[in-house]
Protein backbone atom coordinates (compact mmCIF):
# COMPACT_ATOMS: atom_id res chain seq x y z
CA UNK A 1 0.00 0.00 0.00
CA UNK A 2 1.29 3.15 -0.80
CA UNK A 3 -0.13 5.47 2.25
CA UNK A 4 -0.85 8.47 0.15
CA UNK A 5 1.18 10.81 -1.72
CA UNK A 6 1.03 14.73 -1.61
CA UNK A 7 0.73 16.50 -5.02
CA UNK A 8 3.72 16.93 -6.37
CA UNK A 9 5.26 13.76 -4.92
CA UNK A 10 5.61 10.31 -5.55
CA UNK A 11 6.56 6.94 -4.72
CA UNK A 12 7.69 3.83 -6.47
CA UNK A 13 6.45 0.25 -6.26
CA UNK A 14 7.13 -3.07 -8.13
CA UNK A 15 5.62 -3.86 -11.19
CA UNK A 16 4.14 -6.75 -9.62
CA UNK A 17 2.17 -7.99 -12.94
CA UNK A 18 2.92 -5.52 -15.23
CA UNK A 19 5.86 -6.16 -17.79
CA UNK A 20 8.00 -3.95 -16.03
CA UNK A 21 9.98 -4.09 -12.72
CA UNK A 22 8.79 -0.87 -11.11
CA UNK A 23 5.73 1.42 -11.73
CA UNK A 24 6.73 5.32 -10.22
CA UNK A 25 3.28 6.47 -9.08
CA UNK A 26 2.95 10.45 -8.79
CA UNK A 27 0.31 13.11 -7.82
CA UNK A 28 0.06 15.79 -10.54
CA UNK A 29 -2.25 19.00 -10.04
CA UNK A 30 -5.74 19.66 -10.32
CA UNK A 31 -6.23 22.64 -12.79
CA UNK A 32 -7.76 26.30 -10.89
CA UNK A 33 -7.24 28.37 -13.60
CA UNK A 34 -3.29 28.52 -12.97
CA UNK A 35 -2.95 30.98 -10.32
CA UNK A 36 -2.21 28.18 -7.61
CA UNK A 37 0.98 26.80 -8.02
CA UNK A 38 0.03 24.16 -11.22
CA UNK A 39 3.05 24.57 -13.04
CA UNK A 40 5.47 24.32 -10.33
CA UNK A 41 3.69 21.19 -8.73
CA UNK A 42 3.52 19.28 -12.58
CA UNK A 43 7.55 20.39 -12.81
CA UNK A 44 7.84 18.06 -9.61
CA UNK A 45 6.03 15.80 -10.66
CA UNK A 46 8.49 15.20 -13.43
CA UNK A 47 11.56 15.77 -11.24
CA UNK A 48 9.84 13.49 -8.38
CA UNK A 49 10.23 10.52 -10.66
CA UNK A 50 13.23 11.28 -12.32
CA UNK A 51 14.93 10.77 -8.71
CA UNK A 52 13.00 7.82 -8.26
CA UNK A 53 14.72 6.68 -10.89
CA UNK A 54 17.67 7.21 -10.50
CA UNK A 55 17.74 6.77 -6.85
CA UNK A 56 17.11 3.29 -8.51
CA UNK A 57 19.20 3.10 -11.00
CA UNK A 58 16.60 2.49 -13.76
CA UNK A 59 17.88 3.28 -17.57
CA UNK A 60 14.74 4.12 -18.47
CA UNK A 61 11.54 5.81 -17.89
CA UNK A 62 7.91 6.39 -19.34
CA UNK A 63 5.89 9.17 -18.89
CA UNK A 64 1.65 9.98 -19.83
CA UNK A 65 0.71 13.62 -20.00
CA UNK A 66 0.03 13.72 -15.76
CA UNK A 67 -2.89 15.58 -15.24
CA UNK A 68 -4.09 16.26 -18.35
CA UNK A 69 -7.30 13.79 -18.31
CA UNK A 70 -9.73 14.66 -15.61
CA UNK A 71 -7.43 17.05 -13.54
CA UNK A 72 -7.97 19.78 -17.14
CA UNK A 73 -4.12 21.06 -16.95
CA UNK A 74 -3.97 22.34 -20.36
CA UNK A 75 -2.40 19.53 -22.37
CA UNK A 76 -0.19 22.16 -24.49
CA UNK A 77 1.09 23.86 -21.18
CA UNK A 78 1.07 20.59 -19.85
CA UNK A 79 3.73 19.07 -22.68
CA UNK A 80 6.07 22.18 -22.38
CA UNK A 81 6.33 21.49 -18.92
CA UNK A 82 6.92 18.18 -19.14
CA UNK A 83 9.13 18.24 -22.01
CA UNK A 84 11.49 21.44 -20.59
CA UNK A 85 11.71 19.56 -16.85
CA UNK A 86 12.40 16.19 -18.54
CA UNK A 87 15.00 17.47 -20.55
CA UNK A 88 16.80 19.32 -17.54
CA UNK A 89 16.32 16.58 -15.69
CA UNK A 90 18.08 13.86 -17.59
CA UNK A 91 21.42 15.67 -18.06
CA UNK A 92 21.71 15.68 -14.05
CA UNK A 93 20.45 12.00 -14.21
CA UNK A 94 23.28 9.95 -16.28
CA UNK A 95 21.38 6.96 -15.22
CA UNK A 96 18.21 6.98 -16.97
CA UNK A 97 19.44 6.86 -20.74
CA UNK A 98 15.77 7.03 -22.12
CA UNK A 99 12.72 8.69 -21.43
CA UNK A 100 9.48 8.41 -23.07
CA UNK A 101 6.52 10.32 -23.13
CA UNK A 102 3.24 7.93 -23.50
CA UNK A 103 0.77 9.93 -25.99
CA UNK A 104 -2.71 8.38 -26.13
CA UNK A 105 -3.81 11.07 -28.45
CA UNK A 106 -2.68 12.29 -31.74
CA UNK A 107 -3.36 15.49 -30.20
CA UNK A 108 -0.99 15.01 -27.23
CA UNK A 109 1.50 13.73 -29.90
CA UNK A 110 1.23 17.37 -31.24
CA UNK A 111 1.83 18.99 -27.89
CA UNK A 112 4.63 17.06 -27.19
CA UNK A 113 6.58 17.12 -30.43
CA UNK A 114 5.54 21.54 -30.22
CA UNK A 115 6.88 21.57 -27.33
CA UNK A 116 10.11 19.48 -27.64
CA UNK A 117 10.56 21.75 -31.55
CA UNK A 118 10.47 24.99 -29.35
CA UNK A 119 12.42 23.92 -26.42
CA UNK A 120 15.36 23.20 -29.61
CA UNK A 121 15.71 19.55 -28.62
CA UNK A 122 13.96 18.22 -32.00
Amino acid sequence: MLGGCATGSGRITQGYRLPTKHVIHTVGPVWQGGGCGEDALLASCYRVALDLASANTLASIAFPAISTGIYAFPADRAARIAVRTVAAGLADRPSIKRAIFCCFSAQSVQHHVDATRKSGLA
